[in-house]
């Protein structure tokens, strides 16, 4: 059965389910006639990306996009979201795809492009639909040695294309109308398909021309979704089921790929089926409901929520469902793990301990399956629950003590709920957030493969924009900060009424954990002067500087009542030094895996 793309839903779904484009299995659409005017390619573009669910695109004008960016606010459904630069309209698509399911971007020719590079190399790493829309040269420029402004001075109009083809998973150059409906659906149907990035060039003249092409209104996608094998499916389930009813004490753990795979409630269904204890991987939080009866927290080896790594490496049977083993999610290649205890699912494929391997077999059908297939065995969640013992408290702290980062974040905890999303920046937030328990419906992101700083800003703009519904609350620190700060500028622009904790603690601490020297040191601002700067009067914003928890107490209670449809940017100011204790360990893992020597030649 086909599975319609088009008409999407603009009800986004809770926050820890996983997204798809495919909502429907309908009865064929009519194509209603479009008059000429308005049958041009660059409505063709703003109607499709209304029909998949894009209503918000983030841009950047400049000289070889206008035209087009004329015809995408044309359309009614679109609304276009001009951002301070190309890197953190990158990212506010990507936070935008991350609700959405898919989400897109707009530059301007090659110094647009080269800008908003490092955010889709981002996206591609993280399996997000994201399209990147890049107003190129007037057709005619192309095959006439002439040298073009905004290049590097070469009559070879191709370095950008050259630069996007390793991350993107298909790139079109429209320079022609004949072909551009062709392309244009390629790209977006491939983006999709695939749960990449595509690129898209448009001429900078072809937008407002009419085209036969384009005279009528885009039929829905329908795309042919993929098929296990269903031989190769009644093995694997026949293998692992074998495998996994032996063992005394199984696991199941959660990995960052159940996102693409679109097998969240499959692995949700497994885990009430078999009674197995249920972990999930860092990058995996926010994918499975921490509420679940046999939840016992994140494997993260030796940075572990309190008692998981136990359970985990113990088990004489293991599945992890979607894991990326990098560096980083390993500790610095340190997990106490054993091949021939593990199954690997990755998204069409499974992996059985030291023995079978089965190709073609997707991970939704095959969690359902095998769900019917395992005896129930609740043995390792009875053993986390023998040797659990709760987590203490931060020590109380004195009258105007300097505030501690234990203390914010058990304040953060407080705060969030059903009706919230947590954006954390790469650093010690990773570690502090990892640690939030999410209640039901509250979302959860941040970016542990890809890794870049300053991430947070865009993607907070983009999620926010999304999912209006939610109060979004974002964790950043300082130097991360430093790096995309303009774009609270677009979320005032918005009226957005997220509330931004800024940890300054005077450089990048997750840096000083991995190897220390002057360079993590930066220039203090006056973070809180910023925004009133950026603020100027327009829009709805409040701010404030705290450094002691009573501080603190009083700051939240301001942005969660009088501020409540505000933006609220609260400075949070820590010693230099207080980080928590994962990171601690955490660096000193992946600073051993950085400094490991050559090998003997």
């Amino acid at each position: 059965m086909d599975t319609k793309i088009g008409s999407v839903d603009s009800h986004k779904p809770p926050s820890n389910d996983i997204i798809s484009c495919a909502n429907n299995n309908s009865t064929s659409v009519p194509s209603t006639a479009i008059c000429s005017s308005e049958a041009t390619l660059g409505r063709h573009l703003a109607r499709r990306l209304v029909q998949i669910g894009v209503t918000d695109v983030f841009s950047v004008p400049g000289d070889f996009n206008l035209t087009l960016l004329d015809h995408l606010i044309a359309e009614p459904g679109l609304n276009l979201i001009g951002c301070c630069n190309e890197l953190n309209a990158g990212y506010a698509a990507d936070g935008y795809a991350r609700s959405r399911g898919v989400g897109a971007c707009v530059v301007t020719f090659t110094v647009g492009g080269l800008s908003v590079l490092n955010a889709i190399a981002g996206a591609y790493s993280e399996n997000l639909p994201l399209i990147c829309i890049v107003g190129g040269p007037n057709s005619n420029d192309y095959g006439t040695n002439r040298i073009l402004h905004h290049t590097i001075g070469l009559p070879d109009f191709s370095q950008e294309l050259r630069c996007f083809q390793t991350v993107t998973c298909f790139q079109a150059v429209v320079n022609n109308l004949d072909d551009a409906h062709e392309l244009i659906d390629t790209a977006i149907s491939t983006s999709l398909k695939e749960s990449k990035p595509v690129y898209i060039s448009i001429g900078c003249n072809l937008s407002g021309i009419p085209h036969p092409t384009f005279s009528r209104e885009p039929v829905p996608f329908s795309l042919s979704p993929k098929l296990s094998n269903q031989l190769g499916l009644e093995a694997a389930v026949e293998a692992t089921a074998e495998f996994l009813n032996k063992a005394v004490k199984p696991v199941l753990v959660g990995g960052p790929k159940l996102r693409v795979a679109n097998a969240c409630e499959a692995f949700v269904e497994l885990a009430n089926a078999c009674g197995y204890a249920l972990a999930v991987m860092p990058s995996a939080k926010g994918l499975v409901p921490e509420h679940h009866p046999h939840f016992i927290g994140t494997y993260w080896g030796a940075v572990s929520t309190a008692f998981c790594a136990e359970i985990v490496e113990s088990a004489d049977a293991y599945l992890f469902a979607g894991p990326i083993f990098n560096d980083y999610s390993s500790v610095g290649y340190s997990l106490l793990l054993k091949k021939e205890k593990a199954i690997i699912l990755q998204p069409d494929r499974v992996v059985i301990a030291n023995g079978p391997a089965f190709g073609c077999v997707l991970m939704k059908d095959f969690l359902k399956a095998l769900a019917k297939r395992l005896k129930h065995n609740n043995t390792a969640y009875e053993n986390y629950h023998r040797i659990y013992v709760p987590e203490g408290q931060p020590l109380k702290a004195a009258p105007k003590e300097p505030l501690r980062v234990n203390v914010l974040f058990q304040h953060i905890q407080k705060l969030i709920s059903s009706e919230t999303a947590i954006i954390a920046e790469t650093g010690d937030s990773w570690f502090n957030c990892q640690k939030l328990k999410l209640p039901k419906g509250c979302g959860y992101e941040f970016q542990m493969q890809y890794g870049s700083i300053g991430w947070s800003v865009g993607a907070t703009l983009g999620y926010a924009q999304a999912v209006p519904e939610k109060r979004v609350i974002a964790c950043i620190g300082d130097g991360s900060f430093q790096v995309t700060a303009q774009d609270v500028s677009t979320m005032l622009r918005c009226g957005q009424k997220t509330i931004i904790f800024l940890i300054n603690n005077g450089g990048y601490t997750i840096e000083v954990e991995i190897h220390d020297g002057p360079y993590n040191v930066i220039k203090n601002w006056n973070y809180t002067g910023l925004i009133d700067a950026i603020h100027n009067g327009e829009g709805n914003c409040w701010t404030a500087k705290v450094f002691c928890e009573e501080e603190l107490i009083e700051a939240i209670a301001t942005a969660t009542g009088p501020k409540k449809d505000c933006l609220c940017f609260i400075e949070v100011i820590v010693h230099k030094d207080d980080t928590s204790k994962e990171l601690l360990e955490w660096g000193s893992r992946v600073s051993a895996a950085n400094s490991r020597p050559p090998n003997p030649q």
